[in-house]
């Protein structure tokens, strides 16, 4: 199996914690993981299309968040990007990097209604990163998926 790539636009959302409706329902806590999972399986489907992965995986994800206002200058330096801003996101509000990586695995799953790998339990080495933004480039993941050798 090649590596399959995959290039997803939209904002990285952890799957957390659940809630219990008062018809006792289990729903999502937060309401950006649905919108983060349907951009993962729409990227997924528009890269890859030749059939559900049934072997074990690795998967390498790295994340990217859109920078906020204050790694910027003011006024005419609104656009540049102060020399103090940092390359790694390591805001409670962007979420934990295992939560990331829940969610974006369940994008890929059918299991969970993807379409790249069986399970994410196929999962059996995941390297992840979380950053910023850099100039020009749009927040969301770049994932790839490849067959582990025995």
């Amino acid at each position: 199996m090649n590596e399959i790539t995959i290039r997803v636009v939209g904002i990285p959302a952890p799957q957390g914690s659940k809630t219990l409706t008062r018809y006792g329902a289990m729903i999502e806590a937060s309401k950006k993981v649905k919108p983060w999972r349907t951009d993962v399986k729409e990227a997924a489907l528009n890269c890859y299309s030749s059939g559900a992965l049934n072997l074990p995986v690795k998967a390498d994800i790295e994340f990217v968040f859109p920078r906020p206002k204050s790694h910027f200058g003011t006024g005419k330096n609104a656009e540049v990007l102060k020399p103090s801003a940092p390359k790694y996101s390591v805001s409670r509000g962007n979420g934990d990097i295992d939560k990331l990586a829940r969610s974006t695995l369940d994008g890929l799953s059918v299991s969970a209604g993807g379409s790249v790998i069986e399970d994410d339990c196929l999962v059996v080495e995941l390297n992840t990163t979380k950053r910023y933004v850099n100039k020009d480039e749009l927040p969301g993941a770049y994932i790839a998926i490849s067959s582990i050798n025995d």
